[in-house]
């Protein structure tokens, strides 16, 4: 294992650049928001050991495992665990599986961040997009695994609306209120392009429904197969027009996903971790998330029948809240210190990754498998997300914010919090009974 000392070091303004030998490396908003959930390690604590190698071991536990302050709910992997294997009950296999992602989905951001500095600004900044919702998009791969359409589209439409409404809404809020005696103001630019992304999601995710409710049943047209088939082009071009995003962010006009504020802290930051430590701790974290999203899909109908809480309301709105809570939280304080850029870069941009990268992959991986896995979301989830879009985009249209803005938006989605939680029509039994020779204890 390599290891460089160095300390973990929350940056307090825009996105910036962090040099060392091998080039120059570009931090995220996301990996910014999830900066404050980390703690800075005492390199004194492990230099007295004299064997090499386990002097280094421990570094890395201390760095990876101790280096964060959400490290009190690592304890729920291994009881999750416990839990599946002497068959203690399905509802806390549930519980103790959510509450162990959600270190592992700050701790994936961490470690991403890491070999971002020994890749260059390119691959790390593609890392970091491709990584930046990886929990949500585990669980939405299980999910699809085992045929439960309807627990993928609740979860990635949840993390869409969290992002867009529960996120911003309490940035906005927070910040306004932390800021009364002065305008909080924002690039419109980054917005603007979020906003245009999200639109043209949106228009791939209407056309299904929309023909579906267009074309008469009497007219003799299969309209399951045309809507799949629909479904599928629209995805192509979504992923079209995500790449197209990545380049546009990384390459051409990288400057307007970089906040115009003053830099506070201007010590460069290190790597803590070398490259191969750091790319093992990822594969070991990703095959951990793996285990947990799998104990999650299995068990979440047992979870809503001994709640007495729905399956859509467990996915829409509990999981995204519990998955990207690290993050959140770093969204919200800064914008408690009124950089709103990053917040909303948090938010747009999370919920742009889903809409655009998650979904239509998940209807590719879908098409490979063999699973008719489609955009169609149903009215009641579309005409959600429609009304979603619309009301971020129209409360970002100025530049300005105030915390009235923020109580809007929250306000929204305790609305839809509440549709969700009355709404609680079984799912087809097609797609919940379906065994995909996993684990028969979390079978449904």
């Amino acid at each position: 294992m390599e290891f460089s000392e160095g300390s973990n070091k929350s940056l307090m303004g825009k996105e910036t650049c962090c040099n060392n030998n091998n080039g120059v490396t570009i931090r995220t908003a996301q990996n910014m928001s999830s900066s404050f959930m980390r703690k800075k390690s005492d390199p004194i604590l492990v230099s007295t050991i004299q064997f090499r190698i386990l002097r280094e071991l421990l570094a890395n536990l201390q760095e990876v495992i101790l280096g964060t302050k959400l490290a009190v709910l690592f304890p729920a992997i291994p009881l999750a665990i416990a839990a599946d294997f002497y068959k203690f009950g399905r509802p806390w296999v549930f519980a103790l599986s959510l509450l162990g992602l959600t270190p592992l989905a700050e701790r994936v951001s961490f470690l991403t961040e890491q070999i971002a500095y020994f890749t260059g600004p390119t691959v790390g900044g593609l890392l970091n997009a491709t990584c930046g919702n990886a929990t949500e998009l585990i669980i939405a791969l299980f999910a699809l695994y085992r045929n439960k359409i309807h627990v993928l589209k609740y979860s990635l439409m949840g993390s869409i609306l969290s992002n867009l409404l529960l996120v911003l809404g309490t940035s906005l809020l927070c910040g306004g209120l932390a800021n009364l005696k002065r305008e909080q103001r924002y690039d419109r630019k980054q917005a603007d392009v979020n906003s245009g992304l999200l639109l043209l999601g949106l228009l791939c995710h209407m056309l299904p429904l929309m023909f579906k409710y267009a074309v008469k049943p009497e007219t003799g047209v299969s309209i399951a197969e045309y809507t799949l088939e629909l479904s599928r082009a629209s995805s192509v071009v979504m992923l079209v027009a995500y790449i197209g995003y990545i380049v546009f962010q990384l390459k051409t006009h990288r400057q307007i996903f970089d906040s115009q504020e003053e830099v506070e802290d201007e010590d460069e930051e290190k790597a803590v971790i070398g490259f191969w430590s750091g790319f093992s701790w990822l594969v070991g974290m990703t095959l951990i998330i793996a285990l947990l999203s799998e104990y999650v899909v299995g068990t979440i109908e047992a979870a809503s029948e001994t709640w007495g809480i729905s399956i859509s309301f467990i996915s829409i709105i509990l999981i995204p809240i519990v998955g990207n809570a690290a993050e959140h939280a770093g969204a919200i304080i800064f914008a408690f210190k009124n950089k709103l850029d990053i917040s909303l870069g948090v938010a747009l941009g999370s919920a742009t990754q889903i809409s655009m990268f998650a979904v239509p992959l998940c209807v590719v991986v879908g098409w490979i498998m063999r699973i008719k896995m489609d955009l169609d979301f149903n009215l009641l989830e579309t005409g959600c997300l429609a009304l979603t879009i619309l009301v971020v985009a129209f409360t970002l249209q100025d530049g300005t914010s105030h915390y009235m803005k923020g109580v809007v938006l929250c306000l929204c989605y305790a609305a839809i919090s509440a549709c969700f939680f009355v709404h609680k029509i079984p799912a087809p039994l097609d797609q919940t009974n379906v065994q995909s020779g996993l684990n028969p204890s979390l079978s449904a």
